[in-house]
C-alpha cells in the first residue's frame, strides 16, 4: 500500500512537473477549468460565449450583474477604482489571462526557454506573447500586481496591435504608458490602475490563460467581462446568458414599477415588497404590450416568466 501511494504520489508530481513546462494550459485544462460551460469552445479550450449575448451583455447594468453573481454564490468577481483612458465607453469579451510577477533571473530565463519550445516570438519583450494569442472579440486581462512607474504593459505599438487582433481594449491590475497615443486608437480603451511614461523592467511575464487575482476579483481564462466606468465583473462563462436574461427581466420590472410610481398607481411600499398577485397580473400585461422593442426574444421571455411565476 505504502508503494503504490508513494508511486502515486510520485506521478502527481511528475504531472506538476510536466503542466510548469508550458506558458500557457493545454485546452484540456482549460475545459477542466471552465467545466461548467457546455458550448462553443476556442481552439485553445476557452469558452466561447456567443457575439449576441456579448452585445445583450453591454446593456446590463453593473449592479444588476453583480446582484446576478453574489444570488449563485459568486461573491468575488468585482473590481473597481479604475481610471480610464475613456470614461463613457463600455466594452464585453471573451477574456484572455496573463500573469505577471516581479523579475527572478532563473525564472526569466525558463519563461524564454519555454517560449522558445513553445514557437512564440523571441524578438522583443515576452509582454507581447498574450498579445499574439488574441482573436476578435477577446479582451487582455492581466495582473501586472498593481506596478505603475517601470510596470506598464504596453504603449501605443502594441495596443494598435491589440485593437487591431481584438476589435478591443484592455484590463490592466497595472499601468500602460503613451496614454496619449493610446487615446487616438479608435475604439480602443484601457481600464487600468495607473499610467506612466517609464518603460516595462523588473517585471516578466509567467503565465498566459491561468487563473489570475485582479483586485477583489478571481479570473478565469474564458470568463465574459463587463467593464464600465463604473467597475468591472467577471462572470463565468456558464453563467452568462442566465444572468444576462435575469438583468434584461429586472431591468423591464424597475422599468414597469417606476412607471406605476409616477402614475400613482401603487405606492412605493407596494413595488418596494412582494409584488400582490394584482400587480403581479398588471405586469405580466404590461409586458405582453411592451411598448419598445424587447431585449430578449419573446419565448426566452415568456419561459423566464413562466418558470418565476410572474
Amino acid at each position: 500500500m505504502l508503494k503504490l501511494k508513494l508511486f502515486a504520489g510520485a506521478l502527481v508530481l511528475l504531472g506538476i512537473a510536466a503542466n510548469a513546462q508550458s506558458i500557457s494550459p493545454t485546452p484540456d485544462q482549460i475545459k477542466a477549468y471552465t467545466s461548467g460551460w457546455k458550448g462553443e469552445r476556442s481552439a485553445d479550450g476557452r469558452p466561447r460565449v456567443s457575439d449576441a449575448i456579448l452585445a445583450r451583455l453591454k446593456n446590463i447594468s453593473m449592479e444588476e450583474a453583480w446582484g446576478v453573481l453574489r444570488n449563485k454564490g459568486y461573491h468575488n468577481q468585482f473590481e473597481g477604482e479604475w481610471q480610464l483612458i475613456h470614461n463613457d465607453s463600455t466594452m464585453t469579451g471573451r477574456v484572455v489571462t496573463a500573469q505577471y510577477v516581479p523579475l527572478r533571473p532563473d525564472l526569466a530565463d525558463l519563461v524564454k526557454e519555454m517560449g522558445k519550445k513553445e514557437g512564440r516570438v523571441q524578438t522583443g519583450g515576452t509582454n507581447s506573447w498574450p498579445i499574439d494569442v488574441l482573436k476578435e472579440g477577446d479582451v487582455y486581462v492581466a495582473d501586472g500586481y498593481g506596478k505603475i512607474a517601470d510596470g506598464t504593459l504596453i504603449g501605443d505599438n502594441l495596443g494598435n496591435s491589440i485593437y487591431a487582433k481584438s476589435k478591443r481594449g484592455v484590463i490592466f491590475y497595472g499601468s500602460v504608458r503613451d496614454v496619449e497615443g493610446l487615446s487616438e486608437i479608435k475604439g480602443f480603451n484601457a481600464w487600468m490602475k495607473g499610467q506612466d511614461p517609464s518603460y516595462i523592467q523588473q517585471m516578466m511575464l509567467s503565465n498566459i490563460n491561468t487563473p489570475i487575482r485582479i483586485g477583489r476579483a478571481t479570473v478565469l481564462p474564458g470568463d465574459v467581462v463587463l467593464a464600465k466606468k463604473y467597475g468591472t465583473v467577471f462572470i463565468p462563462a456558464h453563467l452568462v446568458e442566465d444572468l444576462v436574461l435575469t438583468s434584461e427581466v429586472t431591468a423591464m420590472r424597475d422599468e414597469f414599477g417606476h412607471l406605476r410610481l409616477r402614475e400613482g398607481k401603487y405606492t412605493p411600499g407596494e413595488i418596494d415588497t412582494k409584488w400582490s398577485d394584482a400587480i403581479q397580473k398588471d405586469f405580466l400585461n404590461w409586458v405582453n404590450n411592451y411598448p419598445g422593442k424587447l431585449p430578449m426574444s419573446k419565448k426566452e421571455l415568456d419561459d423566464y416568466l413562466k418558470e418565476r411565476n410572474y
